[in-house]
C-alpha cells in the first residue's frame, strides 16, 4: 500500500512554481524541447516541473529565470521550493540545520541522515511503511544528499555525532552498503570541524535511552532542540527542556568512546562487514 500524497511533490509551492514556469515559457514563445536545450533539461523533465510532479533543483531555477527573463520571479521561490523537498515534519529542521553554527546529534535507530550514503538513504526510504512511491523516494534521496553541503560551508559549523554501536552493525541495504556507509562515516570524521563518537553496546550506563535528538546552535546565539519519532517531530525552544537535553548529551559524550577510539572501532567494523 502506498502512502497517500500528503507530502508528495505536486502540492503547494511546487504546484505554484510549475504554473509560473509554464506561464513564463509560454510567454517567451518556447516549446518545451526548445526551452530544454537552453537550460540543459529534457522536455520530459520540464513537463514534470511544470505539472508539479517533480521538484526542480536550484541550479535549474537560476538558469530558467535567466533564460525566460523572469526578473527574479522564479528565483524568489527558490528557497521555498527547496524546503518542499523534505517531508512536512522535517522542513523547519532542514532550514535550521543548513544555517546552524553548531549541531550535536545523537542517533539510535539509523546512521544520521547527514552521514548516509545514497544507497543507504534509498534503502531507508524503501523500507518505510506505508510504502512511498518511487518518485518520492528518489526526490527524498536527492534532498538528503543535498544536506551534505553543510560539510563544505564556510565558516564551517561545529558538528558532533554520538551514534549507538548497534546502528553501525545493522546491515541496512546489505553488507556492501553498510561497508560504504562506514567508510564515508570514517572519512567525514576526519574533518577538522567534525567529531564522531560511538556509544558502545557493552556500556552499562546510558544517559539517553529516551531516544534520538539534535541540539542546534543558531548563528544568532539561540540553542534549540529537535526530536523526531515515527514521522513526527518537535522543536524545543523552552530553556528548561533544552538544558535537560544539553545535560544528557554531555553525559552521553563522556560515556561514549573517544573520537580516536571510535574511528578505530569503525575500522574494525568495516573489516567485519
Amino acid at each position: 500500500m502506498e502512502r497517500p500524497p500528503e507530502d508528495h511533490p505536486g502540492h503547494g509551492v511546487v504546484t505554484a512554481f510549475g504554473r509560473q514556469l509554464k506561464l513564463l515559457r509560454t510567454r517567451a514563445g518556447l516549446e518545451r524541447a526548445e526551452f530544454g536545450k537552453l537550460v540543459g533539461y529534457a522536455a520530459q523533465s520540464l513537463a514534470s516541473f511544470e505539472q508539479g510532479r517533480r521538484i526542480p533543483p536550484g541550479k535549474f531555477i537560476d538558469r530558467a529565470d535567466e533564460v525566460l527573463d523572469a526578473g527574479g520571479v522564479l528565483k524568489a521561490l527558490k528557497e521555498e521550493v527547496a524546503r518542499a523537498q523534505y517531508p512536512a515534519f522535517f522542513r523547519d529542521m532542514a532550514r535550521l540545520e543548513a544555517e546552524a553554527a553548531t549541531l550535536n546529534v545523537y542517533a539510535v535507530y539509523a546512521v544520521p541522515g547527514l552521514m548516509q550514503t545514497e544507497d543507504y538513504a534509498r534503502t531507508v526510504f524503501q523500507m518505510q511503511r506505508p510504502l512511498l512511491p518511487v518518485d518520492v523516494i528518489e526526490q527524498r534521496v536527492e534532498a538528503r544528499m543535498a544536506r551534505r553541503a553543510i560539510f563544505e560551508r564556510q565558516p564551517a559549523p561545529l558538528l558532533s555525532f554520538v551514534i549507538d554501536e548497534g546502528v553501525l552493525r545493522r546491515p541496512i541495504g546489505g553488507d556492501n552498503v553498510l561497508r560504504e556507509t562506514l567508510e564515508q562515516l570514517l572519512v567525514t570524521a576526519q574533518f577538522r570541524n567534525v567529531e564522531v563518537q560511538v556509544m558502545p553496546t557493552e556500556c552499562a550506563d546510558h544517559a539517553a535511552l529516551g531516544g534520538p535528538f539534535t541540539l542546534i546552535d543558531t548563528n544568532g546565539g539561540q540553542r534549540i532542540a529537535y526530536a523526531e519519532v515515527q514521522d513526527d517531530s518537535r522543536l524545543y525552544t523552552d530553556s528548561v527542556k533544552v538544558r535537560e537535553l544539553e545535560a544528557r548529551y554531555g553525559i552521553l559524550r563522556s560515556q561514549a568512546l573517544t573520537p580516536s577510539e571510535s574511528s578505530a572501532t569503525i575500522v574494525q567494523m568495516m573489516g567485519e562487514a
